[in-house]
């Protein structure tokens, strides 16, 4: 009996059992909106790399955020919950330790993952660097450059090389997480020297809703945003502006060469087939819309963000599918738990995407609802207006809790640019109403929101 005992115990702890659990990569960009990658649809910036992750699993084309800055929507990342459940409001709080102990970082390493983190870690607070196995990320926003053995080193390879040390000091029979955390391509825009010419010929084309004529048809509040400070402040002249995107799409691209690193030491290690690869982006990127820069707001450019999903073990059959359900930044967390066999926590707000990259067709959301109250200074030089809202697969209603009179009702199937608002058209009014209601309903089920930020500060 004794023999059988000792046996059990020699197998359960050899590679063969080791590699039934699935290790994961998480790459998480800073300000990428949806539609900067080439297997996104983009035309000129190209990102072999990332759109070979997208063609062996499921790209999603309807991706968003639930807030759309960086503290809070990694804090959702992470925690797999709305802005209001994980209690991070801004770039100064750390979070809680009964939500810390929930997240999936936390739930992995006690499953006996050996987790790591890079980059920029973006919320604040201590840094709870005693539930990693490796650690060397920062709260504040960073800097592009390192500075390694007297050398200049890019952000986006210095995430590389981190990444591939920590693949390469990982155990062979252990699992593993690394979260690796971007600035790419958030302001100041330095991209790595290798790509400083790139694009230098290409004639952008702004968008659409560039045109002065929607920004006048904006209220005062919103025209004076700092969405709009920072659009003139970047892109003054349409010479600035083709600069601004240009070094933009240069520090993806960046980002992508790093992307590649990590999933050619994957394939050196030998770790590649049993490794559950997600691309995501923090939140969104006006780039002119509307007369607008940054994020923050509830329209389309600001929330929409590409998300990718590749796990190797499936068939070839699903692999390179896209998939046009609504899913969120909050979905990962418990996606990763799901793959790693790991109980989801009854405090997460997401849902696992594992059915949806296996090619099933399980029932799924049919609205979400967004928040942002982050520095809501009363400032008129600088502000960024407190939204809230929810959005269904066609409509999407916006109210902004501190101009209660202002509402905005968006018909997104017939108007994917949103250029009509329609909240005071009577023609809409039964949608108007639904809208409300369904908002009304998230409002009254949830906890109270949490305003963060120092008005009147940056």
């Amino acid at each position: 009996m004794r023999y059988f005992v000792t046996l059990a115990v020699v197998l359960l702890a050899s590679p063969v059992f080791a590699a039934d659990k699935p290790s994961f990569v998480l790459f998480v960009t800073d300000d990428q909106r949806a539609d900067a990658l080439s297997c996104y649809g983009h035309q000129v910036l190209k990102t072999p790399n990332i759109d070979r992750i997208a063609a062996n699993g499921t790209r999603f084309t309807n991706g968003f955020v639930t807030t759309s800055i960086c503290c809070i929507s990694r804090a959702s990342i992470i925690s797999g919950r709305l802005a209001r459940n994980h209690k991070v409001p801004d770039f100064n709080t750390a979070f809680n330790k009964d939500v810390f102990a929930t997240t999936f970082p936390t739930l992995l390493k006690q499953a006996g993952y050996r987790v790591g983190i890079v980059g920029k870690w973006g919320i604040g607070g201590p840094p709870p660097k005693e539930h990693f196995d490796f650690w060397d990320a920062w709260g504040g926003q960073g800097e592009f450059f390192h500075t390694v053995d007297g050398e200049k080193v890019h952000n986006s390879a210095y995430l590389a090389n981190q990444a591939a040390k920590f693949i390469a000091d990982t155990p062979a029979d252990t699992p593993f997480c690394l979260i690796l955390l971007y600035k790419s391509p958030h302001e100041p825009y330095e991209p790595d020297p290798r790509d400083a010419e790139l694009f230098k010929d290409v004639k952008i084309t702004p968008p659409k809703t560039a045109d002065a004529k929607f920004y006048e048809q904006l209220p005062g509040f919103l025209k004076t945003s700092l969405n709009r400070v920072r659009a003139v402040r970047d892109f003054p002249t349409p010479d600035k502006y083709q600069e601004f995107v240009k070094q933009y799409w240069r520090c993806i691209a960046g980002v992508d060469r790093s992307v590649g690193v990590v999933t050619s030491t994957l394939a050196d290690k030998k770790r590649a087939d049993n490794t559950v690869l997600i691309y995501t982006s923090d939140n969104g990127f006006f780039l002119g819309e509307r007369g607008f820069n940054h994020k923050w707001l509830m329209y389309e450019e600001s929330i929409r963000v590409p998300l990718i999903v590749s796990d190797p073990r499936l068939p070839k059959t699903p692999r390179g599918a896209m998939r046009d359900e609504m899913v969120l930044n909050i979905d990962i967390a418990p996606t990763i738990l799901s793959y790693a066999g790991v109980a989801v926590p009854k405090e997460m707000d997401g849902t696992s995407l594992k059915p949806l990259v296996a090619d099933e067709k399980p029932e799924w959301r049919t609205h979400f609802f967004y928040e942002h109250h982050y520095f809501h200074s009363k400032d008129p030089n600088n502000t960024i207006p407190r939204t809230e809202g929810v959005r269904t697969e066609r409509w999407k209603y916006v109210v902004y809790p501190d101009e209660p009179e202002y509402t905005e009702l968006f018909d997104l199937k017939n108007d994917p640019l949103e250029e009509h608002n329609l909240a005071t058209d009577a023609k809409h009014k039964g949608a108007l109403d639904e809208m409300k209601a369904l908002y009304a309903r998230d409002v009254k089920r949830l906890p109270p929101a949490i305003p963060g930020g120092t008005p009147g500060k940056k």
